[in-house]
C-alpha cells in the first residue's frame, strides 16, 4: 500500500503522512467476532497511576483474532481484508468451507477471493499455517508459536517476519527480525509470508491531537521537573541532571537487564542485538 500525504493547508497538515487505506473494507466489523474493551487510563486495580502518558483516546471495539489455526485441512476463502485500530498489522475475515467465520492476521500479498488452509497437506503459500519441521529452510513465516498448540506469539506487528533457518532434532532455528537466533519446538505451527502494513514505520503522526486520538497523554521530560517529583529535576538553568539517565524510580535507561532467568534461556543460541 502507497503512503498519503496531504496539501500544507495548515502546520499539521504539512508534515502528516499516512497509509492509504482505500483498498480496505470500508463497513464495520463482523460483529460476533467483536466484544467491547475496557480501558484503564495507565491506572491499577487499586486506582492508582501506574503508567503515566495514558487516557482518553476513540473508542474501539475489540476483534477476536484466530491465532491458533486449529481448523485443520479445511480450505477458506479470503472475504475481505480490513483495519484493526487494535494492531498496526491488517486483519482479514476468513469463511470456511462449512461456513465457520473467523479472523487472522493478514499477510502481505493476501487477497480478498484467495484460498487459504492449515494443517500437514496445506500448501507453502501465503497465508497457509503449517508445523515448522513441514515448512522448507529459508521461507519467511509469521505468527510463530513458541509452545505447540499455545498460539501464535512471535512475528504479529505490521511487516515483521521470521526467517526458518534449518533444524536441530526435535527444534526449529528461527532468526528473529530482532537478531535473535533461537530454537523452538518444530511441532508448533507458523504461517506462510510476512505481515501486511510494511509502510506503517514511515507514518508521521503529523500533530500531537492524534496522539491524543491514539489514547496517548503528553509526556513530561524528567529534566524541566523538580527534584521532588524526578532525578533528573532541578539545577540551575538547563542541566542534564547530573547523573546517568534514569527512570523516576531511579531505575537505569542505559540497557539495565531487567529479564528474569527462564527455563527457555538454554534455547536462545545467540541474543537480540544491542542498542547503540
Amino acid at each position: 500500500m502507497a503512503l498519503k500525504t496531504f496539501k500544507p493547508y495548515t502546520k499539521s497538515t504539512r508534515g502528516t503522512v499516512v497509509v492509504d487505506k482505500s483498498s480496505l473494507w470500508k463497513g464495520s466489523p463482523y460483529k460476533p467476532l467483536t466484544k467491547g474493551q475496557n480501558f484503564t487510563g495507565g491506572r491499577n486495580n487499586y486506582g492508582r497511576i501506574t503508567s503515566r502518558h495514558i487516557g482518553g483516546g476513540s473508542k474501539h471495539k475489540f476483534r477476536i483474532i484466530d491465532f491458533f489455526r486449529k481448523k485443520k485441512d479445511v480450505s477458506a476463502t479470503v472475504e475481505r481484508i480490513e483495519y484493526d485500530p487494535n494492531r498496526t498489522a491488517y486483519i482479514a475475515l476468513i469463511t470456511y468451507e462449512d461456513k465457520e467465520k473467523s479472523y487472522i492476521i493478514c499477510p502481505q500479498g493476501l487477497k480478498q477471493g484467495d484460498k487459504i488452509e492449515s494443517g500437514k497437506n496445506a500448501e507453502i503459500r501465503v497465508g497457509n499455517s503449517l508445523e515448522l519441521k513441514d515448512i522448507p529452510p529459508g521461507t519467511l513465516i509469521h505468527n510463530v508459536e513458541l509452545i505447540p498448540g499455545n498460539g501464535g506469539k512471535l512475528a504479529r506487528s505490521a511487516g515483521s517476519s521470521i526467517t526458518l533457518s534449518g533444524y536441530d532434532g526435535d527444534y526449529a532455528i528461527l532468526r528473529l527480525s530482532s537478531g535473535e537466533t533461537r530454537k523452538v519446538n518444530s511441532s508448533c505451527l507458523g504461517t506462510i509470508g510476512v505481515v501486511s502494513n510494511p509502510d506503517q514505520k514511515n507514518i508521521k503522526i503529523g500533530k500531537a491531537g492524534r496522539n491524543r486520538w491514539r489514547g496517548k497523554r503528553p509526556q513530561t521530560r524528567g529534566v524541566a521537573m523538580n527534584p521532588v517529583d524526578h532525578p533528573h529535576g532541578g539545577g540551575e538553568g538547563k542541566t542534564s541532571g547530573g547523573r546517568s539517565p534514569v527512570s523516576p524510580w531511579g531505575q537505569s535507561a542505559k540497557g539495565l537487564k531487567t529479564r528474569r532467568p527462564k527455563r527457555s534461556d538454554k534455547l536462545i543460541i545467540t541474543r537480540r542485538k544491542k542498542r547503540k
